[in-house]
Order: structure tokens, then sequence, then C-alpha cells
């Protein structure tokens, strides 16, 4: 599974031969630069306090890339790391005294060991590549896309409707059954309490942080008794967790994809907007869990769409990836070229997105209805509904037109009749209604800029992501903050999608010349005496990597300190988000500021965060590991995968049995037809005998049994075959009746004039038998 190789790198003109486990496949080398860090270095060269001119190169050096092929052998471990320098010539490599046996697929690879870098070490993670199909998901707010690696290239894959988006919608009807995709959004009106849409806002979040979002669905978001959001459904009298909602759309996904694929898709790399946080993330994973999906990857939004954008590109850019989702807002700056990907910086907004907008354009119409007949629709759960799906409509409308008609009849009614609305929405009078969320898409693009050290010039394009870029106002603030035009080549509501699919691809083993470093967008720190945060990590560093500080006790004879690990961008531990926690005990007692503790934390390549603490004076070290933060239990979520599987199980003998009836009905038309068209023709025992077995298939039609629609279906057919076999032999013996009756002279025709010669004359004969 693995080869073993002697490697001499050439630094400087000084060779220096190293061993290394290398996979058995040809790989690009930045494979090995994504996964021990930004560099490979021979374990003997010194990387700290590097000179200036062996510091990390720019991206134009990274991408001169070596294929190498290497030959099979035993592994052994992997005796160096990455680290913060890189020398200023490229490595290159020269294989000496070994063959080249053939080579072989390899399944995983994981790569251990460390290098340390004065006080920080880079700490490498796992690449890994599976011998099956991955598709990437674009898990959306408001609609969803599947795509897959086909002929080398992305490609999104259609769903049974044949709709190449999927509507972020899920359903229960009154009589239990689930509905998901367009079937769900187009019954939404008419059961506004048991659809659930926007799902996306609630994952992986707790019920005080989602006080407005709450408001703006026509469904009810209630608190658990852990403070976690549920969502109810009285048609089926339950709640569900959010993540049990989006699994229902990802497994709807999944089978689309299975069909179009002909193949049963098990594994996929999912997308989150940038600034999810570990929670949320961790929710994404446990939907695809209850789907019943592996999910290999997480990966930012933007960050796939800027593979989309540079895939097969080998020049170097500069990108901003502008992303306006449904339910979230983010921006990326990446630099990409030849087949490397590095994100420099992330920011965002998870409280603003398309549906922000579209509440303007509701709130606008329900106090203008309020003002003119006193009635407040938003307390009406159906007409909100058709407020919501109205204001995306009209949205969507002023980003081509300067005004959009809104008509909704009958949307209400009082003792004095119906009610309508009826006006005209301009798209001067929409851009007011939204000025101050425009506003709040500067500071975002500002904030990525600034952290990633550019200025607007340093771009060489604006990627726009997401369906609520096609707003014109939001095209114009692009165009005025950036000076440049936005790119247009690429489809915003496909294009994550068709990242994500690069990305499977490349954990397939179907794409090898994509290389991808991640950044860590939010800072991470732990509490410090007066309830502040003190940060570690900070924000938008590259994956992987490590950082200590040393602290101490806050008051005299302290024995142990407690270790709260934070995330956030705010000053004080109350405004951040508890990861986790851990007590480090037996630390003899001491004046405070004495006793000396190191904490490192340490996140690889996957974005598992470690912290571990310990004493110096000692030696006592305690740890904890932080793989993310879900707000389910792991028994709830293992409940909760097999709900789905009964579920799938039910969705599927629910969809045998309404195929087996349209089947049945089928059957029941052409057999009528075809005994029509006989008539009187067929004999008496013969049709009597389909008859019955007619009337068995409608009486199986009207109960509930599949089984008994397809046993009647199956004895009404052997009769049919018999009824087919009569016709055939009826329509044989006149045929041999035809040939053998030769006429000797020609027969009259029905004007009693004779014909001459060897025509055919049709004619119709009436006997009179009276």
């Amino acid at each position: 599974m693995y080869r073993l190789s002697i490697v001499r790198f050439l630094i400087n003109g000084r060779s220096s031969p190293c061993t290394a486990v290398i996979p058995s496949t040809s790989l690009e080398l930045a494979h090995f630069l994504h996964l021990s860090s930004s560099s490979l270095l021979p374990q003997s060269l010194p990387s700290s306090k590097a000179p200036e001119e062996e510091r990390l190169p720019p991206l134009q050096w990274r991408t001169q890339l070596l294929r190498c092929m290497l030959p099979s052998s035993l592994p052994l471990p992997l005796p160096f790391r990455g680290s913060h320098y890189l020398p200023t010539a490229p490595p290159s490599f020269s294989f000496f005294g070994v063959s080249r046996p053939a080579y072989r697929p390899f399944s995983s690879l994981r790569i251990s060991g460390s290098r340390t870098t004065g006080r920080s070490t880079i700490s490498g993670g796992s690449l890994r590549v599976v011998c099956e199909k991955v598709v990437g998901i674009d898990l959306g707010t408001t609609n969803s896309a599947v795509a897959a690696m086909e002929g080398g290239k992305p490609t999104i894959v259609t769903n049974a409707e044949g709709q190449r988006t999927t509507p972020s919608v899920v359903a229960y009807t009154k009589n239990g059954e689930r509905l998901v995709g367009q079937i769900a959004k187009r019954q939404a009106v008419v059961n506004p309490e048991n659809t659930f849409f926007s799902v996306k806002r609630f994952i992986g979040r707790k019920m005080a942080e989602v006080d407005d979002e709450s408001k703006q669905v026509s469904y009810r978001v209630v608190r658990d008794e852990n403070g976690n959001v549920k969502l109810e459904c009285p048609a089926i009298g339950k709640q569900f967790a959010a993540e049990e909602i989006s699994a229902q759309v990802l497994r709807k996904l999944v089978d689309d994809a299975s069909k179009f694929l002909n193949y049963k898709v098990t594994k996929a790399v999912v997308t989150v907007p940038a600034y999810f946080n570990d929670s949320q993330r961790t929710a994404t994973k446990d939907a695809g869990r209850i789907a019943g999906l592996e999910v290999l990857q997480i990966i930012n939004e933007p960050t796939a769409a800027s593979l989309a954008y540079g895939f097969e590109k080998k020049n170097n850019e500069t990108i901003l990836v502008f992303d306006l989702g449904g339910g979230t807002f983010d921006v990326s700056v990446l630099e990409v070229g030849d087949g490397v990907f590095e994100v420099l910086s992330t920011s965002g907004d998870t409280h603003l997105g398309g549906d922000d907008f579209d509440k303007r354009i509701v709130d606008w119409l329900a106090a203008n209805f309020k003002k003119d007949e006193g009635i407040d629709l938003l307390k009406d759960k159906q007409a909100l509904q058709r407020l919501i799906e109205t204001a995306e409509k009209a949205k969507m409308e002023l980003s081509s037109l300067t005004q959009a008609n809104i008509s909704l009849p009958f949307i209400t009614a009082t003792a004095d009749g119906p009610k309508h609305i009826e006006t005209t929405l301009t798209r001067a009078k929409f851009e007011e209604l939204c000025s101050n969320l425009l506003d709040r898409l500067r500071t975002p693009v500002e904030n990525s800029l600034r952290d990633a050290k550019l200025s607007f010039e340093d771009l060489d394009e604006v990627i726009l992501v997401g369906g609520s870029t096609r707003i014109p106002a939001v095209q114009e603030l692009v165009q005025k903050l950036t000076g440049k035009d936005p790119n247009v080549t690429v489809n915003p509501d496909e294009v994550v999608a068709l990242g994500a699919a690069v990305q499977a691809g490349v954990l397939a083993g179907d794409v090898s010349d994509i290389v991808l470093f991640r950044c860590y967008s939010p800072f991470l720190g732990l509490e410090t005496l007066g309830g502040v945060m003190t940060k570690i990590i900070p924000r938008n560093t590259t994956l992987p990597t490590s950082k200590s500080e040393v602290f101490s006790t806050a008051a005299d004879e302290q024995t142990s300190v407690e270790i709260n690990v934070l995330q956030g961008e705010r000053e004080f531990v109350r405004d951040n988000k508890s990861l986790g926690s851990f007590r480090l005990d037996g630390i003899p007692p001491a004046p405070r500021g004495i006793p000396q503790i190191e904490v490192k934390f340490d996140i690889d390549a996957n974005g598992i965060l470690s912290v571990a603490a310990v004493d110096k004076g000692t030696g006592k070290k305690q740890d904890i590991t932080i793989t993310g933060a879900s707000t389910l239990p792991m028994d709830e979520v293992e409940r909760m995968v097999k709900e789905a599987e009964e579920f799938a199980k039910e969705d599927k003998e629910k969809r045998e049995a309404i195929d087996t009836k349209n089947q049945a009905e089928s059957v029941v038309y052409q057999t009528e037809k075809q005994l029509k068209d006989l008539g009187n023709k067929v004999p008496t025992a013969v049709k009597e005998k389909v008859e019955s077995k007619l009337e068995e298939l409608k009486n199986a039609i009207s109960g509930e049994s599949t089984q008994t629609m397809k046993d009647a279906m199956a004895a009404l057919s052997q009769e049919v075959m018999q009824l087919g076999q009569w016709s055939y032999d009826q329509a044989g013996a006149s045929d041999t009746e035809s040939a053998s009756t030769e006429p000797s002279e020609p027969s009259p025709s029905p004007s009693g004039q004779s014909r001459e010669g060897g025509d055919v004359i049709d004619a119709d004969f009436t006997a009179n038998l009276d």
C-alpha cells in the first residue's frame, strides 16, 4: 500500500537524502505540502530563526510541482515535518538504487510526526483517497445542488424532477406523508405550519441565538430542555432537530445522484458557510450521518466556488469570492493558480442573506396592509407564507425589471368580505427598504482584505456566488468597492456544488492536480482572570498549525486551574462560544504568578483542535480534543439515524405502493380497451375469465395491499395472454382460409359491376338474415 523512497533534496546546491513514506500512486508533491503544512524539509535542515531569504516563498514558487512516481517497498515513518520556512530554491528529486515495479491504487495515507520552530509547531493531518464515486453537495438555505466528476469535469446532477437545483424544503402532510424538494415547496401555502424551509439558519445553534430568525418562518420554532432548537410538526405530533430536516434534503440529493450516476452514492463533500462555527459544522456532519451519508470533508462555500472557477486555470490570480446566499454572507480572498488554492482570509455574517432582503418586502407589504385594513398579516400563518413566496418572486423580478406588480387576491377576509393586495414595488423603493442590509455587506469585504494584507488594487477577479448576488444594487456595491466588474462566467446557483465536486474528485482519486490550503476563520483562545478571552490562534491561520502560551495561577496556593477553550471575535468570555473545558490538578502550592503552566493549541489539517496544559514544574499534563461541539448528544444522533433508516424503508414502501397502483390502473385501462375493441368476437368463456380477473384487480386497487395488487395483476396477465393467444390463432386461421380460396372469376363489386384484373377492392357487405 505504500512505497519507500530515498528522496534527495537539492537545496542551494547541496544534496540531502532522506527516506519518506509515499502512497503507491503518483501524487503531486503539493499533496505533501498540504499534509505537512506549507513545506517539506529534510530532517537535517534547521528551521528556527531562518534567514529572510529562506522564508516562505510566494504562491508562484509553490506552483512548481513535481510529479513523483515512486517504487514500492515497506513503509517507514516520515522523519520530517513541515515548518514555517521553505528554502528559496524549489527542491528537486533524484531516485537512485531502486527499481520501478507496477503501480497499484491505495486507500488511505496518514503522515505523522512534527517539527518545531521556536515555540510554534506545525502538525500534519491526513489525506484520504477512496476508490469510489464521491459527490459534492451544496446544502443551501434556499436551494441545494449536487455535482460529480464526469469525464474529468465537474457536472451538476439533475434531480428526479429534471431540475439542476432542489429547494431545501421538507413538508409533512396531514396523513403523515413526507415531501421533499419542489413538491414540498408547492404546497407550502396550504400547509404552512408543517412545511420547513430556511432550516440552515437553525442548524447547530441554541434557541437563544435564533430569536429573530424564528419569527421569520411560518412553522413553530421551540426550545428543548437543553436549550437547543426544535422545529414543531403538528401534522405528525413530533419535534424535529434542524439536523433531521437537513438530513432529509441530503437523502433526496443522494438518491437522485445515485439514479443519475447509476451508482449507489454513500460518500460526499459538503459545503458550509465560511463563518460557520464548530457546532454548525459538526451539526452538518451529523445531518449527513443521519441521512446515511459519510461526509468525508466539510469545506467552505467560497473556497468551493474558487475551486470551480480555478479548475484547469494555469494563471496565478488573487480572487475575492463574494457569497451572498439565502441565509448567510461570506467573503474569502484566495490565491489561485496551477492547481494550488490558498485561502488568505475569510470574513462574513451568518445573520445576513437573501431571506433578509425578502423579509424587508414582507414587512413592507404587511405594514401597508395593516395601515389600510387594520389587520396584521404576520400573525396569520397562511397569509405569511403567501407573503414570503410573493416577496421572493418580486425580488427576482426586480433583478431584471424596474418594477414588480404584486397581486395577492383573497389574502384574508373579514365580516365585510375578502381582502386583497394589489400594489407595485419599484426597484428604487426596494433598494431603499434594504439600504442598511447593503451597508452591512461592506464590512466583511473590507475586513477580509485587511486580514489578507491586500488592497482592492491587488485583486484580479471578483467572483459572485449565491442567487442574491443577482440584485443590481449588490452588483453595483461590489463594483464600487473593488473597482472591478464582477466575473459572471460562473453560475452563482451552481458554482459551489461544482467546486465541492472538484474536491470530492481529489478525495476519490479522480483529480490529482488540485491542492487546497485552508485557514481557520475565527480566533481561538481561553478564559483568563476577569472573564477575558486571551486569544491564542489568530483569525485566518493556515492549517495545520500549533501555538503555545505560558500562564500562571491567579491566586496564592492555587493547586488547580480550569482551562476553558473559547472561539470568537469578542474580548469577553460571555460574548464568545465555549468549545469545551478541562481541569489541570496537582499544581504545587505557591504564591500567585510563580507556577508556569504552558497551554498548547494544535489544529490539524481537518480542523480538529487539541488543547494541552502542562505544569512545567511537575510535568503533569491534561488535554482535550475538540472535534466539534455538537448540539446533539451521541445517543440522540444514533436514534435519528435509526429513525431515518425506518423512514427510508417506509418511503420506499410508499413509493412502491404508488408505482404498483399506477401500473395496475394502466393494466385495467389497457385490458378494458382490448375487450372493447374485440367486442363480441371473443368466446364467452375466455371473456368471462378475463372480466373476472379484471374485477379482482379493481378490488385490489381499492384496497391497501401492494402484494395483493401484484398478485391480481399477475393473474390478470395470464388470462390476457390467453386472450392474446386466441386473437393470434383466429388471425392465423383467417389468413390460411383466405390463402386457400382462389376464385375462378372476378367477384362482383358492391354495385353489381365486375372488375377486370387483379386489383384489390375494399368493400363492406351487409347480409339480411330476416
